[in-house]
């Protein structure tokens, strides 16, 4: 197993902890933390192996933790006590193994195909939910304006279960602008102003626009989009979540077009 650090003033450690807990340190290294064996093996399977992997002393017998290492044999693993993983975990109860990876760089062309823009959706568990839905439902693109949660943070990349790794992400977006650039239709997502979105037509690419989780969508923003939409509620109810009401939009959205390609390929049937 090698050295065992248990020291909590090594200054890996120290540049460890800064990374777990500070997003300015992760805009400053260009770096972040991924935690536990799912995410570390999401990202080994679409991007190759972490700059860095960390073991607790007492996980390295793990069937799962051992695979991984197992598997990049390239990157020797920094062991170090159970007490000082737990010091770098975000976890109640970490399996004991993290990586830390460096940030893929923004991409730079157009937005094509349906997309996301979120506008200040501040609490990391809501943002990494709406990656999460947006690469199940087939989305590429995310674009975050100013006021969201860091979405490279180690509580974002959590939330989101690996779906960093198949979306192209952009953080600090001036939306309004991104809005005017986008060549289709942009929804704004509100609640209760707008059209139902059972009753619109879907099927084609849609910059989705979600708000803040308090406020919702700014107005300016708002008036730019090409329409409103709503999803209607029980009476009872005054509303979603903004995670839950993303999932409603593009599963519907996803649905529609499901349709419309069973219809053509039904219709090109001899």
């Amino acid at each position: 197993m090698g050295r065992v650090i248990t020291s909590r003033d090594n200054a890996v450690i120290k540049a460890l902890r800064a990374l777990v807990g500070d997003p300015r340190e992760i805009r400053r290294q260009g770096r972040t933390v991924i935690d536990g064996p799912h995410l570390l093996e999401s990202y080994r399977r679409r991007m190759g192996a972490p700059a860095m992997i960390v073991v607790g002393a007492s996980a390295v017998t793990r069937p799962e933790v051992s695979a991984l290492l197992a598997a990049c044999p390239e990157v020797a693993p920094l062991t170090v006590a159970d007490g000082v993983f737990r010091e770098l975990s975000g976890v109640a109860t970490p399996v004991g193994i993290l990586g830390v990876i460096d940030i893929p760089r923004e991409p730079t062309g157009a937005v094509v195909g349906t997309c996301v823009m979120l506008d200040a959706v501040q609490d990391a568990g809501n943002v990494g939910a709406i990656l999460r839905t947006a690469a199940a439902a087939g989305v590429a693109d995310v674009l975050l304006g100013p006021g969201c949660a860091g979405v490279w943070t180690p509580r974002v990349l959590r939330a989101a279960q690996g779906a960093h790794f198949s979306l192209r992400l952009r953080e600090g977006v001036e939306l309004p602008t991104a809005v005017g650039a986008y060549p289709g239709a942009s929804l704004a997502a509100m609640a209760g102003e707008g059209e139902s979105i059972f009753d619109l037509n879907l099927s084609g690419d849609i910059a989705w626009i979600f708000g803040n989780e308090g406020s919702g969508i700014a107005r300016p923003l708002a008036d730019m989009a090409t329409g409103r939409v709503t999803i209607p509620l029980a009476r009872s109810t005054e509303s979603l979540n903004v995670a839950a009401a993303a999932a409603v939009c593009l599963f519907e959205a996803r649905r529609q077009q499901h349709l419309q390609r069973r219809k053509r390929d039904e219709n090109d049937r001899p």
